[in-house]
């Protein structure tokens, strides 16, 4: 028995990492790929089990693992990024989320004909979006910077307010089943909640922020520290007021992000892989206790919930949190559509299910196989057509012209500058900081760190940028990052510069351009040769290509000899010159070439 427990759980382990590496390859949210093993591990073949492989500990692992997962998405919310629109937000989360409920809870109860506590209930569990759907929605839709603002924060607060709302409404169903006062208990219930989870938060954050400020911690201890310290909190918080744990957790998370000085980047590296970990796990374990039957009975009536869902209750959330504000109305149409249902909503569904079971009410059974048809919906819908939509409505990125440069050396600053006069816009990525300093003296846009690190994913700004130059002078670093970048940016946009001559490669050392991208400029052209041709006086310059001088006239300037590097044809359209790709521009065309002019002709240009 305890040999097939173990096997179980590699499985499981494996798939979720199937699963999460299959959503990356096709961009899409990993909730589809884990949803669907789910149901076929479970229900469709009946070989996993959760209540049997887990027991008792299958409702406090759920309860731990979203603590966990609402504490990571709350690191991320920065106040600055919704400068302006602090309003919009809190009101998607209060008079927007009470319109969700009450619309959804009324579309329940005449469609299925659920009793009201139950209705009200489920119009409860099914307002959170969450940040386990939104974020990779988000990267596959690519909205404006404001409306991704916007939806993040909401996913990520939302889900405290919406498993705080789902407790008030279940304790007031618990006390009336009771014959107790159920008003009385709910408000003093409700105000138990906020002054815990904010005392208990705020407190947390504050003392945990000191404690990494003043270093009285050490490194190797701090990601386990922060785990341990989540979890503590979170039980405390529960104990002294049930279900109080997630809006404490949230609190704590918002507070250490914003608190001055306090970095948080490697913590949030180790939460952003747990999180992976335990929404995986938990989106497939919950799948797996569906019964499809119910599923399948549910039919039209529920299908009238889905449509209340989407084309009433979320319309007239943003229109109620977008009075008086500076949002478009294509931004407003578009935060209309988006919202989708995460792994809260099966979580806490699945906890309450149990219990109203328990309490003899007969639509409980319908509960989370309901909500499991709201998640796979919205998630399908809405990823599959919040691309054209936005498109369409005008607030998707601008096609991505700009490229990302990789190395921020002076033979990278000079090919950016050169880049930038002609209307492109770049970002040089660098971990060394004196190239940084130097680049941001240039007025160049910089980012500081690893561009292949987890922090890239998530502080590098990729808006309007579609193209890598990987202009390194070392070849691992143009490498990697090209073998990073080609799953974002695709093959065909993804260039790097030689540190050595092709032909000087071992063939171990050669590596496929499917994997690589394309070669720049030329076969014999490296980093070396580019920054020779600066020191002795080159410089990048646009040249325009006539009938009476033609691209070959202009490949016996110089010295050296010119190195063609960009060509801009008649409409604007700017090609790469590269080893695999070989093109002759004609009369029309500009040529960015790095030029070392003959001395003679310098001195006439001097004169």
């Amino acid at each position: 028995m305890p040999e097939s427990i173990i096997v179980t759980f590699a499985l499981v382990f494996v798939a979720c990492i199937l699963c999460q590496w299959a959503a990356w390859l096709l961009k899409l949210p990993a909730i589809i790929f884990l949803l669907l093993t789910g149901i076929v591990a479970g229900p469709l073949l009946g070989w996993l089990h959760p209540e049997q492989l887990l027991g008792d500990l299958l409702l406090p692992f759920v309860s731990l693992s979203v603590a966990v997962i609402l504490f990571e998405g709350s690191l991320t919310l920065k106040y600055h990024e919704i400068a302006g629109l602090e309003q919009v937000v809190r009101r998607m989360v209060s008079f927007g989320m009470l319109v969700t409920w009450l619309i959804t809870a009324v579309a329940t109860r005449y469609a299925l004909g659920f009793a009201w506590e139950i209705a009200l209930l489920f119009g409860a569990v099914t307002v959170v979006t969450g940040p386990t759907v939104i974020v990779p929605m988000l990267r596959s839709f690519r909205p404006t910077a404001k409306i991704a603002h916007i939806l993040r924060w909401e996913g990520i607060v939302i889900d405290p307010l919406g498993a705080s709302l789902a407790v008030l409404v279940y304790e007031f169903i618990i006390v009336s089943h009771r014959g107790g006062g159920a008003i009385g208990h709910t408000m003093l219930t409700l105000g138990q909640i906020v002054l815990i989870g904010l005392i208990l938060g705020a407190a947390g954050g504050y003392l945990f922020g000191q404690v990494l400020r003043r270093h009285w911690l050490p490194e190797f201890l701090h990601n386990i520290a922060i785990l341990a310290l989540v979890w503590g909190l979170f039980a405390l918080s529960n104990l002294l007021q049930h279900e109080s744990g997630l809006v404490t957790v949230t609190v704590m998370g918002i507070w250490l992000a914003n608190m001055p000085g306090v970095d948080m980047d490697e913590i949030l590296d180790f939460k952003e892989s747990l999180s992976i970990i335990l929404i995986s796990l938990l989106f497939i374990l919950l799948a797996a206790r569906i019964d499809l039957a119910i599923l399948t009975d549910l039919g039209w009536p529920a299908v009238f919930v889905l449509l209340a869902i989407q084309f009433l209750a979320r319309p007239l959330n943003i229109m109620v949190a977008a009075l008086g504000s500076s949002l478009t109305w294509p931004e407003r149409h578009m935060l209309a559509w988006i919202a989708p249902r995460g792994i809260v909503a099966a979580a806490i569904a699945a906890l309450f299910a149990i219990q109203l079971e328990n309490l003899g009410y007969e639509e409980a059974r319908l509960f989370v196989p309901l909500t499991f048809l709201v998640i796979i919906s919205t998630v399908l819908l809405q990823s599959a057509t919040a691309r054209p939509i936005a498109k369409w409505l005008k607030v998707a990125e601008p096609e991505p012209r700009g490229f990302l440069v990789i190395g921020a050396n002076r033979v990278a600053r000079a090919v950016a500058a050169a880049l930038n006069e002609q209307g492109f816009r770049t970002r040089l990525a660098e971990s060394s900081w004196d190239n940084i300093a130097k680049a941001k003296m240039e007025n160049l846009e910089t980012y500081y760190g690893n561009p292949v690190s987890e922090h890239a994913e998530r502080h590098l700004n990729l808006i309007g940028i579609g193209r890598l130059l990987a202009l390194s002078y070392r070849g691992s670093v143009n490498l990697m990052a090209a073998m990073h970048y080609r799953m974002e940016f695709g093959t065909n946009h993804v260039f790097l510069l030689q540190t050595k001559p092709e032909q000087d490669k071992s063939q171990k050392m050669k590596v496929p351009i499917k994997r690589r991208g394309y070669t720049l400029f030329g076969e014999d052209i490296t980093y070396r040769r580019l920054a020779d041709m600066l020191d002795e006086g080159g410089e990048i310059r646009a040249t325009d290509l006539t009938e009476n001088f033609t691209f070959a006239d202009y490949l016996q300037r110089g010295n050296k000899g010119v190195v063609p590097l960009f060509a801009l044809d008649p409409r604007r359209h700017l090609k790469i010159f590269t080893v695999e790709d070989k093109f002759e521009p004609g009369p029309g065309w500009t040529i960015l070439g790095m030029v070392v002019e003959r001395p003679e002709t310098a001195k006439a240009r001097a004169g």
